[in-house]
């Protein structure tokens, strides 16, 4: 006897909400000397060294080229859900319709019942590969997002930096790279004053 489809709810989980955390890396790449070459024996002389840092979680929260970029996305996110539940739902309206016929007998025959429920499986199937498809598509963009958030960040800090002359520019991510700084190396609200003026709507694609 054939059974009951169940319910199928495709709802896309958390794909939006990617963890951006990465360290700058020296804007002029290697730490150098003054002469010009690597530092050397597993130690850095700090005398002349000028570092500063960022806070990461703050950054993301007020730049807003990246409060676009996941605005935009969970607009995508909904529309996606939507999509599936409209077409879970349907497809649960029609297993419910194939149970009742089967239960009543309504079917003219075995084979054409035994047809419907092929039917429906396939719907099913093809269902459950259409949210993977979605959902790969979108764990694809918004790995794609991350790569030009890094990038416009380090394309800025190394203008930035031509000025203000950092040997090492770190990220702060709580806990889990910086323990302690002094706050008076904290130029989180400049980069972030610099990011927002040098970003227009407009040019969010072009990032």
């Amino acid at each position: 006897i054939l059974q009951v489809m169940k319910r199928t709810n495709y709802l896309i989980n958390g794909v939006a909400a990617v963890a951006v955390m990465f360290l700058f890396a020296q804007c002029a790449g290697k730490t150098e000397d003054k002469t010009g070459g690597a530092a050397s024996g597993g130690a850095v002389a700090t005398t002349n060294m000028k570092i500063a840092y960022v806070e990461i979680d703050t950054l993301l929260t007020q730049y807003n080229f990246w409060n676009d970029l996941n605005e935009a996305m969970m607009k995508k996110e909904e529309n996606i859900r939507a999509t599936l539940n409209q077409k879970a739902r349907e497809l649960d309206g029609e297993a419910q319709e194939f149970q009742r016929k089967l239960q009543n007998n309504a079917f003219v025959s075995r084979e054409r019942a035994e047809q419907e429920h092929a039917r429906l499986t396939k719907k099913q199937q093809d269902l459950q590969e259409l949210q993977n498809r979605l959902t790969n598509e979108l764990a694809a963009e918004n790995q794609k997002n991350s790569l030009q958030l890094r990038d416009s960040i380090n394309a800025f800090l190394k203008e930035y930096n031509k000025t203000k002359g950092y040997s090492m520019i770190i990220s702060n991510t709580g806990f889990d790279n910086l323990l302690y700084a002094d706050s008076a190396f904290n130029i989180t609200k400049e980069i972030v004053e610099g990011l927002n003026a040098r970003y227009t709507p407009a040019s969010a694609a072009k990032k």
